[in-house]
């Protein structure tokens, strides 16, 4: 028990450590939250059913983002790594806890009571004759005020190194929606759902309390409302806020959109989704997480040439591992949504277009990764709204294009023509859900070029520093893109194709055979990055000493 606990509250130091530790998680806990959705498909297919579960998130999860976030990780880190003195953090950390209980206290009794009217609103096809989606969305409710307790502590295991436990936190999330799934769905329906939803924002807050009593942060006599600090922590993240915020809102939007598209396009938008949020919380998130405390630090110390050259190295191993990722998410995209999804009530037509709908979605990968980590970049700066900025004018662009390319569909038979047979959806019914990730992805694409020029403006020159390592990630991808789709036809016939076993084998041996052309390409090209991933594997990742925290917190010399 006592190596798991030194283990869990380990110190991890260096971006590449914490990033691959948190890549690690990230991908235990997307294993999970794969198999949720695949659960979800097979009880429900692209049903009116799983729409009504997804709709049912929007309205918390825009509290979530417009609320939670005024006192996220985002700004707290960089607040806290200004004061060397414990009881000076624990007094913001308890003042923040306070003022932010009472402001969510208060906002879900308003949302609680008003829930049917704005929901008549926003999603009038899906309320019926029943109250299920009412019933839900008060239920989580509940999800920001627990995951925004999680956040505040998040901000004490961040500058502490403690990154284990953060990771571990999303877990027990995804474990917990399971077990709604299995376990109380068939007794209480779909609200055993959300009951599962709601115990796991309380077991991703509650991870985090053992390790931050014990370092002190966390003080039941520092529990007090300070109007004065809130206003100072509050008036910073403004801009911040309404900057995620603006994101949520176009996804908000996007979504009620697609409830007017028919029966089970919430569900496509929305399972797709989360195919291509895998990969960009394995690798963006990851990346963006492990680097935010250090670039803080710099910044603080006014060590501009280290924060510079951590954002460089940053964003270099972000595009050594999207770019081919994403060329062979598009040749599998059929082959992973089958594994993930296609089961039980998940029907062939669900697959092809959830498939189309995530090929879409993944072109804008390596785009929305870099975006989180320049994003941070400029949080960790201070500064708040070149990103408010360019993020509103992305969301805006999101709306405006989604509506401008569903006419375009609907009155331009060529283009419609055009679409339907790049991805290979002809025939099917509902292909208009596609303008949305396309959409998506064009001006997630438009936001990373903006924060580009920006950045180069605001802090040096990128251009000489990516122009190498995006050459070589993209000739990494077009071969190992093309070896994985000749495995695919060499294997048309080896395997049984309506087995599940069948399908993993086939996507599972392109995928080996591309990744490891993509491999032999960048060592050939003398890749930098792939060298510092081998390096860091096997001299720095495993031989990292976890320390349990004593008298003197380690954490700020990370």
């Amino acid at each position: 028990m006592q190596r798991i606990l030194r283990f869990v509250e380990g110190e991890i130091r260096g971006l590449h450590e914490a990033a691959y530790l948190l890549g690690f998680f990230a991908l235990l806990s997307t294993l999970l939250a794969l198999f949720r959705d695949r659960l979800l498909a097979s009880t429900f297919g692209a049903s009116e059913m799983l729409d009504i579960y997804y709709a049912a998130f929007r309205i918390p999860d825009i509290v979530f983002v417009s609320i939670a976030s005024l006192v996220s990780v985002f700004i707290l880190v960089p607040l806290l790594t200004e004061y060397s003195d414990k009881e000076k953090r624990s007094e913001i950390i308890g003042g923040v806890i306070a003022s932010f209980s009472v402001l969510m206290l208060l906002l879900t009794i308003f949302l609680w009571i008003f829930m049917p009217h704005i929901l008549r609103i926003f999603f009038s096809s899906l309320l019926l004759e029943s109250d299920v989606l009412i019933t839900m969305s008060r239920i989580l409710l509940l999800q920001p005020f627990f995951l925004g307790l999680s956040g505040i502590l998040a901000s004490v295991t961040q500058i502490s190194g403690r990154y284990v436990i953060y990771a571990i936190a999303p877990l027990l999330y995804n474990i917990s929606i399971i077990f709604g799934i299995l376990a109380l769905y068939p007794i209480f329906g779909l609200l055993g759902i959300a009951y599962g939803v709601l115990i796991g924002a309380i077991l991703h807050m509650g991870i985090q309390i053992p390790f931050s009593i014990r370092t002190g942060y966390l003080q039941p006599k520092t529990f007090t409302v300070r109007l004065a600090e809130m206003w100072d922590i509050i008036s910073v993240s403004i801009p911040r806020t309404l900057s995620i915020t603006a994101n949520q809102l176009a996804l908000l939007i996007l979504v009620i959109i697609s409830a007017t598209l028919g029966v089970g396009s919430i569900s496509v938008f929305s399972l797709a989704f989360n195919l291509q949020a895998a990969p960009l919380a394995i690798i963006g998130a990851s990346y963006s997480v492990a680097a935010f405390p250090t670039l803080a630090r710099f910044l603080s110390r006014g060590e501009i040439s280290h924060f510079f050259d951590q954002m460089v190295t940053a964003s270099r191993h972000v595009i050594f591992w999207s770019v081919p990722l994403t060329a062979l998410v598009i040749v599998l995209r059929a082959h992973i949504v089958r594994v993930v999804l296609g089961s039980g009530e998940f029907d062939w037509s669900d697959t092809r277009l959830t498939a189309a709908a995530l090929a879409l979605f993944i072109v804008s990968l390596t785009a929305q990764a870099l975006s989180l980590l320049f994003i941070r970049g400029y949080y960790a700066a201070g500064e708040t709204l070149k990103p408010l900025l360019v993020n509103v004018a992305t969301a805006i662009g999101i709306i405006g294009g989604a509506y401008a390319l569903l006419w375009a569909f609907a009155h331009n038979e060529l283009w419609r023509y055009f679409i339907e047979h790049l991805l290979r959806v002809e025939g099917i019914s509902g292909t208009e859900v596609l303008m949305l990730p396309l959409s998506y992805a064009f001006f997630s694409i438009v936001n990373i070029v903006v924060f580009f020029f920006l950045f180069e403006r605001d802090f040096g020159s990128l251009r000489e520093h990516m122009r190498k390592p995006i050459f070589e990630s993209f000739s990494a991808a077009v071969v190992a893109a093309f070896a994985a789709h000749q495995t695919l036809d060499a294997l048309d016939g080896v395997f049984n194709i309506d087995t599940l076993l069948g399908v993993f084998l086939i996507g599972f041996i392109g995928g080996i055979v591309g990744i490891v052309a993509g491999a032999i390409v960048l060592r050939a090209l003398g890749n930098r990055e792939i060298q510092e991933v081998w390096v860091a594997w096997h001299t720095k990742f495993w031989q990292y000493v976890p320390i349990l925290p004593t008298g003197t917190e380690r954490g700020t010399d990370m």
